[in-house]
């Protein structure tokens, strides 16, 4: 690209005139190397094409979006409430995480595609300052992720609205729906993990374990399928989070398959009364929780834990299996915790 400088004559500035042209390079062997910028609408996000595949096969956003009642004025509506939910959850699987990305990801051809946008370019779009930009901009996709559940009175620019529950819900159903029949029995495996925050963001709370100021989202998962995702803040422990999700999962669960033996499995962080008592006073419910380390505990295993073999006690490339040291029989029962307790409780180890 050459480019040459001619004069304003108001302002006595030199302004640029760009050329667009092939700029020869140095060949490789028998073939010719040119640099040329005439390529038109370009995007480097090919795997795109992959996501907008699966998203044919797999309608969870059409889904998603039936969750929303969408208010605005149906004649100046560009991008339907599934149109911005696909953006947005597009962006975040390509790694782009905020909402100022879009600022530049607005004008990909390939987001537009994968979303569906029949005008992938942006030309036909009725405002000269949109085209070029077949997508939402950062101000209409912040619009979007501050809708609550109700519009308040004399509301001008939030006009959308979601059903809270069905949004609950619908993670659940689509784990049912891939199940043409029962199952005997399900493992839920619960867990809280990092989302580590920049700035000053609100209910941000530094935790010891992970060094960092975080979220701690809990997760609710069974046979790979994701069934319920909280946003909570980690000034808490999760488990003290985790009884109306879990309560709310399980009811779901049982009023389509009302006779599935559910166990819930969860890390020490679970091993809450609460949760261990929801299980006691449900039949068919079972839990497995892990359980922190104390000296009465290490005293109760110590002889096991001699006679296990050493690699029980650390990875090692080459083991496929952990090591186990059983005593007795398949478990051993090492005692009853009462404190902080409702009742008496097995442990095993």
């Amino acid at each position: 690209m050459n480019t040459t400088s001619t004069g304003n004559r108001e302002s006595g500035r030199r302004a640029t005139e760009c050329r667009s042209e092939r700029l020869p390079l140095q060949g490789h062997k028998s073939r010719r190397v040119d640099a040329a910028f005439d390529g038109g609408h370009i995007s480097s996000d090919g795997g795109l094409l992959l996501v907008r595949e699966l998203l044919e096969r797999l309608p969870l956003l059409d889904r998603l979006a039936e969750c929303f009642t969408d208010h605005r004025d149906p004649t100046r509506v560009e991008h339907s409430v599934r149109e911005l939910l696909a953006q947005r959850v597009l962006g975040i699987i390509l790694g782009y995480e905020d909402l100022n990305d879009h600022d530049r990801l607005r004008s990909d051809p390939m987001l537009a595609l994968a979303i569906g946008k029949a005008d992938v370019t942006g030309a036909a779009r009725p405002r000269a300052r949109d085209r070029q930009a077949p997508l939402a901009s950062r101000s209409t996709l912040n619009r979007l992720e501050l809708a609550g559940p109700n519009i308040a009175e004399g509301e001008r620019y939030k006009k959308i609205c979601f059903d809270e529950v069905a949004v609950q819900r619908l993670l659940v159903e689509h784990f049912i729906d891939a199940h043409p029949e029962a199952p005997e029995a399900l493992i839920l495996d619960i867990d809280a993990t990092d989302d580590r925050v920049h700035g000053n963001q609100e209910g941000r709370h530094f935790h010891g374990h992970y060094g960092e100021y975080i979220y701690m989202p809990l997760y609710i998962f069974a046979d790979g399928f994701l069934l319920s995702a909280t946003l909570n803040t980690a000034e808490r422990a999760p488990g003290s989070l985790a009884l109306e999700d879990l309560e709310r999962v399980v009811a779901e669960l049982r009023a389509r398959w009302p006779d599935v033996e559910i166990t819930i499995r969860g890390d020490s962080g679970l091993c809450r009364d609460e949760l261990m008592k929801m299980c006691e006073d449900n039949e068919g419910l079972h839990y497995v929780f892990g359980l922190a380390q104390n000296s009465r505990l290490r005293e109760e295993v110590a002889d096991a834990m001699a006679e296990a073999p050493p690699s029980s006690s650390r990875a090692t490339p080459c083991r496929t299996a952990p090591a186990r040291k059983l005593s007795g029989s398949d478990y051993r029962i090492i005692g009853c915790a009462r404190t902080s307790y409702s009742r008496g409780r097995s442990r095993t180890a």
